[in-house]
């Protein structure tokens, strides 16, 4: 085996082993490095070798860094930042973005919230590419070659990286025809007389309501006239007085400064959804993604 070779397997033992400390466990590890567990454990035990010290003990349910683990883990911690740095530096104005990205986005936050950012981004980055994909329910990101995702909800995939960007309130509302002379009060209970439209992603055959003081919470079961998995339609029924609904604050402002919606039980609210920015772990990533993930923070980071 050359030098060159050599020095390349050690960094890339040493990242596998700061991901294994960082994971916390070598399955976590090697799904996040898209590779096997018995792989990991090969990449351990071959730095152990080479610095001749245990860096692990590990029990059936357990692990924990030795001591000299935790020297090596802070210390491959600096050396990589360092040997990062210095890559970045040597690339230089070559590291332009460039090339097609593939992204997959919620199918109304994606039009109506997202397409601003998108479009900055493409005035800024003139040779990248972008295939904007809307989807709600998207989860193989390697197999359908994406290269990120912006999602809603909860992240449950340890093989992705997860930033997470922001979070969406959810309110109810009705439209005024559909309360008639006598609306509900700041009870949810009133609620139960209502016809419903569900939103199937997130709610189907209850409503889970938090009072935005106490945190006391309310429980009530629906039967919903209009079960849909899009926000457009559920919106439109909403308009049509076909039924109460949980929506999103953003999706919804115009209608409620305008009076075509209320504003049900304004104490109480659903669960907001926070939102992730996803995609696969990888021991590189191309300039179009990094600028892409910066452009997406920097917009989820302004004041709204």
């Amino acid at each position: 085996m050359s030098p060159e070779s050599t020095s390349t397997d050690r960094i890339a033992l040493m990242q596998t082993f700061v991901r294994i400390v960082e994971a916390g466990t070598l399955s976590a590890a090697a799904a996040q490095l898209q590779t096997t567990q018995p792989t990991i454990s090969r990449r351990l035990q071959a730095l152990e070798r080479f610095f001749g010290v245990r860096l692990l003990q590990r029990s059936t349910h357990t692990m924990k860094l030795t001591e000299d683990g935790e020297r090596c883990y802070e210390q491959a911690k600096a050396l990589l930042a360092s040997w990062a740095a210095f890559e970045s530096h040597l690339r230089g104005a070559k590291d332009e973005a460039e090339g097609l990205l593939r992204v997959v986005v919620p199918h109304a936050f994606g039009q109506q919230q997202l397409v601003e950012p998108l479009l900055r981004f493409l005035q800024r980055h003139p040779k990248v590419d972008v295939e904007w994909l809307l989807r709600d329910d998207f989860r193989d990101l390697i197999g359908g070659g994406i290269d990120c995702a912006i999602q809603a909800g909860e992240v449950r995939d340890p093989s992705l990286v997860a930033l997470r960007l922001t979070e969406i309130p959810r309110i109810v509302v009705a439209a005024p025809a559909l309360l008639g002379a006598d609306p509900p009060g700041d009870d949810p209970a009133a609620l139960a007389g209502l016809p419903w439209l569900a939103f199937s992603t997130y709610y189907r055959r209850e409503v889970v309501l938090t009072h935005r003081t106490t945190g006391a919470t309310s429980r009530l079961p629906i039967r919903p006239r209009l079960a849909t998995d899009s926000l457009f339609p559920l919106r439109q029924a909403a308009l049509a007085g076909t039924g109460a609904a949980i929506v999103s604050t953003w999706l919804v402002e115009d209608d409620l400064a305008a009076g075509r919606l209320v504003h049900l039980v304004p104490s109480w609210r659903a669960a907001p959804l926070p939102v992730w920015l996803v995609y696969p772990y990888a021991q590189f990533y191309p300039a179009r993604l990094r600028r892409f993930v910066e452009a997406v923070k920097a917009w989820a980071e302004q004041p709204r």
